[in-house]
């Protein structure tokens, strides 16, 4: 089940999209502004964000901004619910790192529309990363002539390497919770770790040093 997290002041707006989202088979937390959202997206970090702009102690201009900032909210897709239908603040929120924009009033078939269509382009993003990473050979490095040159070890601990071997598969921080029996926040903490140990960014760069360097996970059976 695919986790939303709805940011918005508006609580009559929050309870009927949340309804309206449940009964189509999504999981929604819900917050009342951007303060609220990062705190929710720190405790477990959703599929995809809608998020409105106009709120109070954080808006959500801000609250994208630090999102994005953050090495874990970087591919995270994000959609603006706003009322102010201006082409600059449009314009604003897809330079901060928004990857759609709605203006309301709006109809919640489009809104679903968008999410589906964003949540289906990550899901090809991931697939087509993992297939890159199974199918392609990396280029071997200088070795001698009688040997195949193994990776290196990874300079990670037991538990960061489990959670190393996942992330590169383009499992969700929920996903691997629930195959190694720990909680979100404890994998994004490994992973948090991972990235540093390694002087990397993001997922995404992440992914790229496992194929650049040999790393690559078993195929699964399943």
């Amino acid at each position: 089940m695919k986790r939303i997290l709805l940011v918005d002041d508006d609580t009559t707006l929050r309870v009927a999209l949340t309804r309206y989202l449940e009964k189509r088979g999504y999981q929604v937390q819900d917050a009342s502004s951007g303060v609220e959202g990062l705190a929710k997206f720190d405790q477990e970090a959703p599929d995809l964000i809608v998020s409105d702009i106009v709120m109070p102690e954080m808006d959500g201009f801000e609250f994208c901004r630090r999102l994005r900032a953050m090495r874990s909210g970087q591919l995270v897709p994000f959609i603006f619910l706003s009322s102010r239908s201006e082409v600059e603040d449009r314009v604003q929120g897809h330079l901060i790192g928004a990857d759609d924009y709605l203006i309301k009033p709006f109809e919640p078939r489009e809104l679903l529309a968008k999410i589906e269509s964003q949540l289906e382009r990550s899901r090809r993003i991931h697939s087509e990363i993992i297939r890159l990473i199974q199918t392609s050979t990396p280029p071997e490095p200088q070795a001698l002539p009688a040997e195949k040159p193994l990776a290196k070890p990874l300079p990670l601990t037991p538990a960061e390497e489990k959670v190393f071997w996942e992330v590169i598969q383009g499992y969700t921080n929920k996903q691997i919770g629930d195959r190694l029996f720990v909680s979100p926040r404890t994998v994004q903490t490994h992973l948090s770790n991972i990235l540093s140990k390694l002087q990397l960014e993001n997922r995404s760069q992440l992914v790229r040093f496992a194929f650049e360097r040999g790393y690559k996970p078993p195929i699964s059976e399943e």
